[in-house]
């Protein structure tokens, strides 16, 4: 089906034989993944009621973190290679439920290295979650490929933003083990990949063989592999400078400006959400100007808002940070839409290793930005990663694959 799907970016547009958009299936497999990284969110917005419970530095929440990204991102570009060569509909609702477990397991966690352990089960969940669920999405696309990633994202993305909102309303006031009353919300999680899970395995079986797609539209080797760098330095630019944001936005509030752990979890609200929505702009966007238009403007874009960052007082700093969570966010879905492009056929590989790297980045920004922190200070931190955002230079390096959609 993959390859099917893929060979439609090389042949001419025919618009009677493309399928609609699967509004339904987009729906359930953005709801799934809102409930999937709404409970994943916890982790990051339960930190402040870790340091206190287990006494931690910033060096040891950053493992956390690093514990959590490694974990899903070693394991995503293999779930997604090996589903590229063997339909597994069913590991939807499977990921799902190790999601569960590193929950259930993080609410009753009475040591740090079983916080650990929950972490890392909750990125294994992540791990098969997401290759295949990307691939749903782009099944269910009917061919408008920028448009369904930001769906499919934006559920993530408004579920991580929920996470802190949650957090400061039940777990904070209530406490660590008040986190298990989320798992309600993988059990129907559950209920509805087992819906999408069906509906993936007749699109399965009712595909027909199709020809071989051409990778990157006619580029040579070289190029395609030097477009994946330039795409990877831009993960790499996006997620270790999100790291600083979404690990330590709280605690640089708390220490800067004196602000409370709620009021803090609820601006660190206002960042998530604000990234959700920029999601939504990002791969629509892509599909009527192009991928590399979007992806340019929304890594450099920030560099000035993260520049002034350190030396804002609280009213800019709010106002900064959702202004860097709009554009920012809007990167992922036109750079995995292009990775896609550039490599068809292979949308289980290719998003596992986005979206693994992108989670290994995070991971490994938020274990360096620690232990930054523990030496220096939490303001130096965001001083340092304000440079970050300049590597979106290298987007000029990109060819231009695919292209703008055609009004019909």
């Amino acid at each position: 089906m993959t390859t099917a799907l893929s060979s439609h970016e090389t042949a001419a547009p025919m618009p009677a034989a493309r399928p609609g958009v699967a509004f339904g299936i987009l729906g359930a497999i953005s709801a799934s993944h809102l409930l999937n990284d709404m409970m994943q969110s916890l982790i990051l917005a339960m930190y402040p009621v870790l340091q206190g419970n287990f006494n931690l530095s910033f060096g040891q929440i950053g493992l956390i973190t690093l514990t959590y990204q490694v974990t899903a991102s070693l394991f995503q570009p293999l779930v997604g290679w090996y589903t590229d060569q063997r339909s597994t509909p069913y590991s939807l609702p499977v990921g799902m439920c190790f999601t569960l477990s590193g929950l259930l397991l993080l609410a009753f966690a009475g040591q740090f290295s079983t916080v650990l352990l929950a972490a890392a089960l909750v990125g294994t969940g992540s791990s098969i979650f997401h290759p295949e669920s990307s691939r749903v999405a782009r099944m269910a696309s009917g061919g408008r490929h920028g448009l369904a990633q930001s769906l499919f994202q934006v559920g993530g993305n408004t579920g991580s933003a929920l996470g802190p909102l949650l957090a400061a309303a039940v777990i904070v006031p209530f406490g660590q083990r008040s986190a298990a009353w989320f798992a309600l919300a993988a059990l129907v999680g559950i209920g509805l990949l087992a819906r999408v899970s069906r509906w993936y395995a007749h699109q399965h079986r009712a595909a027909p063989a199709a020809p071989r797609a051409v990778a990157g539209k006619g580029l040579s080797r070289a190029q395609v592999l030097g477009a994946v760098a330039v795409l990877l330095v831009l993960i790499f630019s996006k997620y270790f400078y999100i790291a600083s944001l979404s690990s330590y936005y709280t605690f640089y509030l708390m220490h800067h400006f004196g602000v409370s752990v709620q009021n803090a979890q609820l601006l660190l609200f206002a960042f998530l959400l604000a990234s959700a929505l920029g999601t939504l702009i990002g791969g629509p966007l892509g599909d009527r100007i192009g991928r590399k238009p979007v992806i340019w403007f929304s890594i450099l874009g920030v560099a000035p808002f993260a520049l002034l960052l350190p030396h804002a007082n609280l009213p800019w700093t709010v106002a900064l940070t959702v202004l860097i969570g709009l554009v920012l966010s809007s990167a992922f879905s036109a750079i995995l839409v292009y990775a896609q492009e550039l490599i068809p056929g292979k949308v289980g590989m290719v998003s596992g290793l986005f979206f693994g790297f992108a989670f290994g980045m995070g991971g490994l920004g938020a274990a360096v930005l620690g232990v930054l922190a523990d030496h220096t200070s939490i303001e130096y931190v965001y001083q340092v990663a304000a440079y970050l955002p300049l590597l979106g230079i290298v987007a000029a390096l990109l060819p231009k694959v695919g292209g703008a959609r055609k009004p019909t």
